[in-house]
């Protein structure tokens, strides 16, 4: 059975509609060497994010992918603490960052021993949450991946060829996606099991093409964030060359922020529904492709 692992439990796709698949609830950029750094009391995690949570909600949204990882605050017990809140499901990686975003001890430990760790995150659950990790959560330097990003990779490929978890990575080239996407399967994974995040980023759209041409996931994560007239242009420009079933869409906002007073100010999860899908349909884009999108997609794309 095809299940998305979430903070309330397994849920499966009849349970399950709209899902946002890159968003943040709690993210902490600074580098793990830092005074403070991941800190925060839940109770003011909750009041902060539950509010936001709410308001998608209202929209129909039914669940939301958080994207934060080792290395840039990935607090599970947090994402449990507003999901209990608000009833609503969350769903949390295992992994770790790109450098210098790369705590000592994953720095020390051996591919063999990384492997372990996720997939014991996969399996049994983050640290003492109880909360089974549904993916992977990785990334590589812009300008190449380094040895040590390598390595984590490396590690997630051979948990990902053990769960059938997905590897999501942040990666900015296309080409460094195409190198990315050898290591995995050199390494017994699948390019199917394996998403680029921020596609968008990468301004050649044949190199979108080839990493979907090679079985993975993209996603064009800046709904919100970039002018929604870029965004659309691109989508339909994916539409067009037929990238409709591995293509996702999401805000990449949030979030609750550690460094700044009160968490500071989050940026709502809600333009993709309120403002950027009726765009879709009046630039043509049937039902069945919106739902494809943002319903099918997201959950093909995490569940297991």
């Amino acid at each position: 059975m095809t299940t998305l692992h979430t903070t309330l439990g397994p849920l499966k796709r009849d349970q399950l509609g709209l899902i946002l698949p890159h968003e943040h609830v709690f993210v902490d950029l600074r580098t793990p060497d830092q005074p403070g750094y991941a800190q925060a009391d839940a109770r003011d995690v909750v009041a902060l994010m539950a509010p936001q949570i709410e308001a998608i909600k209202a929209q129909g949204v039914t669940a939301l992918i958080e994207c934060s990882t080792g290395g840039v605050g990935l607090r599970v017990d947090l994402d449990l603490a507003v999901s209990r809140a608000t009833g609503f499901p969350i769903v949390v990686p295992t992994g770790n960052y790109r450098e210098p975003w790369i705590p000592d001890w994953v720095v020390s430990a051996s591919e063999a021993e990384l492997e372990a760790w996720m997939v014991g995150h996969l399996t049994t659950g983050v640290d003492d949450t109880g909360v089974v990790a549904a993916w992977i959560k990785v990334s590589a330097g812009d300008d190449g991946i380094t040895p040590m990003e390598t390595k984590i990779l490396r590690a997630a490929a051979r948990a990902s060829a053990q769960t059938g978890a997905l590897i999501g990575s942040h990666t900015i080239k296309g080409r460094v996606v195409m190198d990315q996407l050898d290591i995995v399967e050199a390494e017994g994974g699948s390019a199917d099991r394996f998403l680029s995040i921020h596609t968008q980023a990468e301004p050649d759209f044949e190199l979108n093409r080839a990493v979907a041409a090679r079985g993975a996931w993209i996603e064009y994560d800046h709904v919100g964030r970039d002018p929604d007239e870029d965004v659309l242009a691109l989508v339909l420009k994916a539409l067009e060359a037929g990238l409709e079933g591995q293509l996702l869409l999401s805000h990449d906002l949030g979030w609750y922020d550690p460094a700044k007073p009160g968490g500071g100010t989050p940026r709502p999860y809600t333009h993709l529904v309120g403002q950027f899908l009726p765009k879709l349909r009046n630039a043509g884009v049937s039902e069945e492709t919106i739902t494809q999108l943002t319903h099918d997609n997201p959950f093909n794309a995490f569940a297991r």
